[in-house]
């Protein structure tokens, strides 16, 4: 198959071929042209050293020079040249604890880790091939390039990559792959949580975010995530399920867009249940307060896994409120605005539904359409403008303070009071009305609140 190179790809391996080195196009971007479709970044491998790199091209930067790696700039894009290199011992099943330059491409690509990912390709040579990897592709199968054993042994994360690589691709690990994941799973302990995070998020994000499962059956999760093997191992004797709680939550991460903080809510929204699982006479399995911990537990994990500050808070709330019920009237549906704020309103609703879908049966039906219902009252509410925070309050705590009343407390106090009535009845979001009609009672409200 021939591969489209793009004209700058082209031209850097063209300079390196005029100048007497071997140079390819390498790793997941041919793979992706195999597979048709467009590659996020073009790698290129070469013969030449990187002084040697250096020499050949106007603008160059050393990102990773003692490991062989030059960009070279073109246009304004940035290509990686990497000199064909043998990586020595791995002490820490993380980093070589040296890398050595060679000039043979075969011992460069032997090195890499999958043989998916250990083609290259010029327009000279065509498709480089050692280790059958477009075979493997045809196949749909995740191998190792040479022996497992020795792959994972070199970088722990790798084992967490094969399970994100057959999620993305729809492909098996092939036997003696998967075997050699469940011997050496316990290592990955040796992995940062950086790495860990970002493969974790690859693989949730990606077509196929149920191959978590393959995780969990390897013992990787175990390691990163230990919650998640607790709620496989917990099921649920209720009505509203026929799922175990990790089933259940791998269900619900297929149910929901491909979103990263959908899917780690989707991940995360039922963590709590094996610790608050309690069993009733007649056999029925309850869960009590499990949204609020947790939303705590999911907390605990992200920050132990290193997510962002924004994503951490994002995901906590929508877990706190998945399970929330807002009775079938726009009343109802305001108050919640004001109490889990209005932002979260169009995630919450898929979360919802995601959750609803991955339960059983019983009043699925009922449950989906007082969403749906739940839904249409928002945007009407949203199309309407209607006050649910004080940001849309008409007035706010200058007016008061125009009118005599001193700073402090009782501004804040007065306000939310004025809320509470604009919260039942849009309509009153007036600031003539609010000012003279509702400040006066709110004003005699707030004197008994402060007596009590």
């Amino acid at each position: 198959m021939e591969i489209i190179l793009p004209e700058d790809v082209k031209r850097i391996i063209e300079t390196l071929s005029k100048a007497g080195f071997e140079a390819y196009a390498v790793g997941g971007c041919v793979r992706d042209c195999l597979l048709g479709k467009q590659p996020n970044d073009w790698d290129i491998t070469t013969s030449a050293l990187p002084k040697e790199v250096k020499s050949l091209f106007r603008r160059t930067i050393d990102t990773g020079i003692a490991h062989g790696t030059v960009t070279v700039m073109m246009n304004h894009t940035g290509y990686e040249v990497t000199t064909y290199r043998i990586d020595g011992e791995y002490e820490d099943g993380r980093h070589p604890k040296q890398v050595s330059f060679t000039r043979s491409l075969r011992e460069d690509l032997r090195r890499r880790d999958f043989t998916i990912n250990a083609m290259a390709y010029n327009e000279q040579d065509g498709l480089v091939d050692l280790f059958e990897g477009q075979q493997d592709l045809q196949n749909g199968v995740i191998r190792c390039v040479g022996e497992a054993e020795e792959r994972f042994g070199e970088d722990a994360l790798r084992m967490l990559r094969a399970v994100r690589f057959a999620a993305q691709l729809g492909f098996s690990l092939d036997p003696a792959t998967a075997s050699a994941i469940r011997e050496l799973a316990p290592t990955l302990s040796k992995v940062s949580a950086e790495r860990i995070q970002t493969e974790l998020v690859k693989t949730l994000v990606s077509g196929h975010p149920e191959r978590i499962r393959d995780a969990y059956e390897y013992g990787l999760t175990a390691v990163f995530l230990p919650e998640f093997d607790r709620m496989m191992d917990t099921k649920q004797n209720n009505i509203n399920h026929i799922y175990s709680v990790g089933e259940h939550t791998i269900q619900s991460m297929c149910n929901i867009r491909a979103d990263k903080v959908l899917r780690l809510t989707m991940l995360f929204h039922d963590i709590g249940k094996p610790l608050c699982k309690t069993t009733d006479e007649d056999g029925m399995d309850h869960f009590h307060g499990h949204p609020e911990l947790s939303a705590n537990l999911a907390k605990e994990c992200l920050r132990r896994l290193k997510f962002d500050n924004e994503t951490i808070e994002r995901v906590y709330r929508l877990c706190k409120c998945h399970d929330y019920r807002i009775e079938p009237e726009r009343k109802y549906l305001r108050r919640a605005m004001r109490k889990l704020g209005a932002d979260l309103f169009p995630d919450f609703f898929e979360v919802q539904r995601a959750d609803v879908l991955a339960q059983s049966d019983y009043k699925r039906t009922e449950k989906l359409d007082q969403i749906t219902h739940n839904e249409a009252d928002f945007r009407e509410i949203q199309g309407k403008s209607e006050c649910v925070s004080l940001h849309d309050l008409a007035v706010n705590g200058s007016d008061l303070i125009g009118l005599g009343i001193r700073p402090g407390k009782q501004i804040g106090e007065l306000l939310n009071l004025m809320l509470d009535e604009v919260v039942e009845n849009p309509e009153n979001n007036d600031k003539y009305y609010l000012l003279q009609v509702m400040l006066p009672k709110n004003l005699e409200k707030w004197e008994k609140i402060e007596k009590k």
